[in-house]
């Protein structure tokens, strides 16, 4: 990265020699001098913006990364605001090249304090988890953990220190679709993978008792059994709401004592596995926050980790650059079968997958899903692309690995948590107010004002990387020490603020009848 600077410090960001674009990495005014090739800037441009380096034709790829971000909908003059109003989106080949950058990868050491469960899976936190098989039953759900709250009860879980606490993962579906369709496979999926998520000590499933969703078929079709950790009861079953609730809690004071008996010890890194999502994206996102968490899983997985990318339409355009570091055309496939789901998906529900990005994406200086996707790679670091999951599968492989996703954060880190992971980094240019349970999240600020701003809710500040103040490799290695604190214990600001039931939010991709 070439930082340019006018009197006063760097002024704007080229990222690549080939860019026809530079980025304002503060607010330029109109008439400001550039010494980028005697750049005058011709308008204001926002922080975190484009500005044009040269003239660009009507049809005329715009570059970034030295990528294709768009094409000019009109002549764009050398100084001018690159953005919606003349760059529209367009076809092009990109060549997949399956495998031609797999490399060798080196190997360290790292470890952190977990949570060793009985069969040698790790957690990183030890909750008791309630979950539903339909919606009809979230609001007795939701009054059992209630029960245990901190906040509400200080005393409610004084008894248990080890146990992080009870957390109720209710969802609107589970009834009126198809028994045997995609849909609620797919909620059969999800719930099956947090029902045996390492972070939860024993979880509780409650029901209503005629949804579709019935709990036998559930936990039939993802192969489990209920046993003294995994307890299910219906509403009807028991007799009504009051008597539910007071059942819940009766069976969570039975499993809170068992709970509470696990310390924490020494385990390798190669037992972490981090969902990596972005969101509140900005012009900053592919420069500072999402290359540092990169260099953070080139870290992770050379220590032996697992690093879920995700967000299916949010590496739309970017594709290829994921598909030669595939350790075979096979895994390099499987991820271009899921950009074909979903180019068929959007056309079938009569959608754009370029209404991507949203709007605070564009007030922060993106024009165009290529453009965000771009930078949304810039997560996965340089490690070759091992496996493709669809949304929610178990995740086995270790090392770099996609799962299949929507954009939207919520849903796209259930899907991998369901997968496994144990611990989510989530970048964040606008200020994203996110948390996950069980899995603790870490939220690493773009630039220095969403830090300073919403400090508060910020857990590592990218922004110097910005103005050279730290570089890359230097903040990557604060966010890989960050996460082994995080995973041995250490509350995170989301954490801190109670972030995480809300945020269950499965997949829905099918008629409700």
């Amino acid at each position: 990265m070439q930082l340019i600077a006018k009197s006063g410090g760097p002024a704007v960001i080229r990222l690549n020699l080939q860019d026809n674009v530079v980025i304002a990495r503060e607010a330029l005014a109109e008439g400001q001098y550039l010494d980028v090739d005697g750049i005058t800037v011709r308008q204001p441009i926002p922080s975190g913006h484009k500005v044009a380096t040269e003239r660009v034709e009507q049809g005329q790829p715009l570059r970034r990364y030295g990528q294709i971000i768009g094409f000019a909908s009109q002549a764009i003059e050398i100084g001018e605001h690159v953005h919606v109003h003349n760059v529209q989106m367009g076809d092009f080949t990109r060549d997949y090249a399956f495998g031609t950058d797999v490399h060798a990868s080196p190997a360290s050491e790292a470890f952190f304090q977990g949570i060793v469960r009985a069969d040698g899976r790790v957690a990183t936190r030890n909750y008791v988890g309630i979950l539903t098989s339909v919606n009809c039953s979230a609001t007795v759900a939701r009054a059992v953990a209630d029960h245990f709250r901190r906040d509400i009860h200080p005393d409610a879980l004084a008894a248990f220190p080890n146990v992080d606490g009870v957390v109720a993962l209710t969802h609107g579906a589970g009834c009126a679709v198809d028994p045997a369709g995609e849909s609620l496979g797919l909620l059969r999926r999800t719930l099956g993978g947090y029902a045996v998520h390492p972070n939860f000590a024993a979880v509780l499933i409650i029901g209503l008792g005629c949804e579709t969703n019935q709990i036998e078929s559930l936990l039939q079709t993802q192969g489990l059994t209920a046993s003294a950790q995994l307890r299910t009861f219906s509403i009807q079953e028991v007799g009504g709401t009051s008597k539910t609730i007071a059942a819940g809690i009766e069976q969570v004071k039975a499993l809170l004592t068992q709970a509470n008996q696990v310390q924490r010890e020494t385990v390798s890194a190669r037992h972490l596995v981090v969902g990596l999502q972005c969101g509140g994206s900005d012009g900053y996102s592919g420069i500072t926050a999402n290359p540092a968490l990169g260099n953070a899983v080139d870290r992770l997985v050379a220590a032996g980790g697992t690093a879920i990318l995700s967000e299916t339409p949010e590496i739309y355009g970017a594709e290829h650059l994921l598909t030669r570091r595939a350790v075979n055309q096979a895994v390099g496939e499987k991820l271009i079968a899921r950009i074909h789901w979903w180019e068929a998906y959007c056309q079938r529900m009569n959608a754009e997958l370029n209404n991507n990005p949203s709007a605070g994406n564009k007030a922060g200086g993106l024009t165009t899903i290529l453009e965000k996707s771009l930078g949304a790679v810039a997560k996965a670091g340089s490690s070759n692309l091992v496996d493709v999951y669809e949304y929610a599968q178990a995740v086995t492989a270790k090392g770099l690995v996609f799962m299949d996703t929507p954009g939207y954060d919520p849903v796209s880190a259930t899907g991998q948590v369901a997968g496994g992971a144990n611990l989510i980094a989530f970048t964040t240019g606008r200020g994203s107010a996110y948390g996950c349970a069980p899995a603790p999240s870490i939220k690493l600020a773009t630039n220095n004002r969403v830090f300073e701003h919403q400090q508060e809710d910020m857990d590592v500040n990218c922004g110097g990387i910005a103005d050279g103040s730290i570089s890359i490799e230097q903040c990557g290695a604060y966010i890989f020490e960050e996460m082994l604190r995080i995973a041995s214990g250490e509350r995170s600001k989301s954490e801190q603020h109670g972030y995480g039931q809300n945020e269950f939010v499965p997949w829905q991709i099918g008629a409700v009848t």
